[in-house]
């Protein structure tokens, strides 16, 4: 299985790495550098992050997907890596209402502008490989949305893919947004969208952009789950890959994604005011 193999890698560091990202997540303590080992490859980076996902109390309502680098790929042999977004993160967007989302002190956070998948259907445990077509047929519905990027590591993006995999794929949350008309009939590349912060424009673009578009995130995320026997199941969010870039933020600032006919999502950045009393001492 993929996280045997990572755990060998790591030596046993693996939990140590994820108690230690899950603690900073928890305090909102800034980390100053990667806890531990950095994992040398994606199958020891997957581990730290199955054993950080068993320390959360919480249930995962989806994953998101992204892009690593083409020099990294051919590194890596992977052009995706994954994490996962947990219930309490994922907010909703109404017409007009700025959502707040909260950002590590000291840390990373940046907004991502992406199309989310909601699945219909479980996918077969038992099933490792997938097709466009057979992946696409697992979708009840795309909506509009923004991923919350975020870390308490803020050099998280600069140690590359397999820091980035081990803290939950930099991953703080999902605001879901309203959903895509016509997305059934519709190519990819007319999927629209532009990022804007603070009133500024920072980046357009469309679905088809990351290689292979929003199904091949799906296909992707489909058989590395199911390598970890953590098969999707029906009511699952993905977040499929960001389009416009990835914008980073500090809190105060906001930011707004216009999707043309599907409307607009719109978010603000907030200070990270620690795990809540009622929740503190599930963590």
């Amino acid at each position: 299985m993929l996280e045997k193999t990572g755990a060998r890698a790591l030596g046993g560091d693996a939990e140590a790495i994820a108690k230690r990202f899950v603690k900073a997540r928890r305090t909102g303590e800034p980390l100053s550098a990667f806890p531990g080992t950095l994992p040398p490859d994606l199958p020891a980076a997957y581990a730290v992050q199955d054993a950080a996902i068993e320390l959360v109390p919480d249930s995962i309502a989806g994953w998101k997907v992204g892009l690593i680098g083409k020099d990294a790929a051919a590194v890596f042999k992977q052009d995706r890596l994954a994490g996962p977004i947990f219930a309490r993160s994922v907010r909703e967007a109404r017409p007009g209402v700025s959502v707040g989302f909260p950002v590590f002190r000291g840390g990373f956070a940046a907004v991502e502008a992406e199309f989310l998948l909601r699945l219909g259907h479980d996918a077969p445990a038992d099933r490792f490989e997938w097709t466009h077509a057979d992946a696409r047929a697992l979708v009840a519905a795309v909506h509009v949305g923004i991923e919350t990027a975020g870390s308490p590591l803020a050099t998280i993006n600069d140690l590359g893919p397999t820091a980035i995999v081990s803290d939950f794929g930099n991953n703080a949350g999902l605001i879901v947004g309203p959903p895509l008309p016509n997305w059934r009939t519709t190519g990819v590349e007319n999927w629209q969208c532009e990022t804007y912060v603070d009133a500024a424009a920072v980046g357009r673009g469309h679905a088809g952009v990351p290689p292979g578009g929003p199904f091949e995130s799906l296909r992707f995320l489909l058989e590395i789950c199911a390598r970890r026997a953590r098969p999707l199941t029906a009511g699952t969010w993905v977040s499929t890959g960001a389009i416009t870039g990835v914008h980073q933020v500090v809190a105060g600032q906001s930011a707004r994604v216009s999707f043309g006919a599907a409307g607009e999502v719109l978010c603000r950045a907030e200070p990270y005011q620690g795990a809540v009393a009622a929740d503190a001492s599930r963590w």
